[in-house]
């Protein structure tokens, strides 16, 4: 696993701008060598920046849409186009605006889906779909909490101390909706590059913990690392505690 790169900008609009003018490269490499892409998309207010800039970038369409394979990080347990669902968001920020292929789209099931109310049976889905080994995600991103949860992994939780399944159910969330689905730890260190993003004060203690060493039971976030690079993007707030 990597050792993890730092990237600071004066502020969380900046952040969103030039990590998306970043994944938009990215993304045009791996289909240079590849023919085709794959993208673990996270919500939250950076994230929705992020690909709201995408969106709205010149270089948008220099990416192929139709061949790039979404997936989610974690997703709150709740009805299809519930506002607060991560798919539901993404799908206004970016997803509806672009020609991507409905097939290569990998949403996990809502509480209104093929499982009904059985956040279990929606992350065995998920991981069957995944496959055994995970996928090589191109890029994943992901956001860090206030506690230092990302995805929905929480500081001493069933989901940080899973070691073998890849998507599990996470419930008692200590932020609202309490029930979620998520990737695993495990998972997550299958993807080529992970990409934490995060602002604002309030983040700053658990960024900084992260780096400097902090276990993922602690601060799951410090347990997300890609294969090939772990990018922190924060801005100057987030990142006021690093030593």
């Amino acid at each position: 696993m990597t050792r993890p790169d730092v990237v600071v900008h004066s502020g969380g609009d900046l952040l969103a701008a030039a990590a998306a003018a970043r994944l938009l490269t990215k993304l045009v490499d791996a289909q240079a060598a590849r023919g085709s892409a794959s993208l673990v998309l996270t919500g939250g207010r950076t994230g929705n920046a992020v690909m709201e800039h995408v969106r709205d970038s010149p270089a948008r369409d220099a990416v192929d849409w139709s061949r790039v394979d979404f997936y989610w990080g974690d997703e709150r347990f709740l009805p299809a186009g519930h506002p607060d669902r991560n798919e539901t968001q993404a799908r206004a920020a970016l997803l509806d605006h672009i020609p991507l292929d409905p097939a290569r789209v990998h949403v996990m099931e809502p509480s209104d889906g093929r499982f009904g109310d059985d956040p279990d049976a929606a992350a065995a889905d998920y991981a069957r779909l995944l496959g055994s080994p995970v996928p090589a995600f191109d890029v994943l991103l992901l956001g860090v909490g206030e506690e230092g949860h990302t995805a929905s992994i929480f500081p001493d939780s069933p989901a940080v101390h899973e070691t073998s399944r890849t998507v599990v159910a996470v419930r008692d969330c200590p932020k609202p909706p309490p029930t979620r689905v998520s990737l695993t730890l495990p998972a997550i260190r299958y993807a080529d590059e992970v990409w934490l993003m995060t602002t604002g004060e309030a983040k700053a203690d658990p960024v900084a913990r992260a780096l400097a060493g902090a276990t993922e039971v602690e601060i799951p976030a410090a347990g997300a690392r890609g294969t090939h690079r772990t990018l922190w993007l924060l801005d100057s707030a987030a990142a006021a505690k690093i030593s």
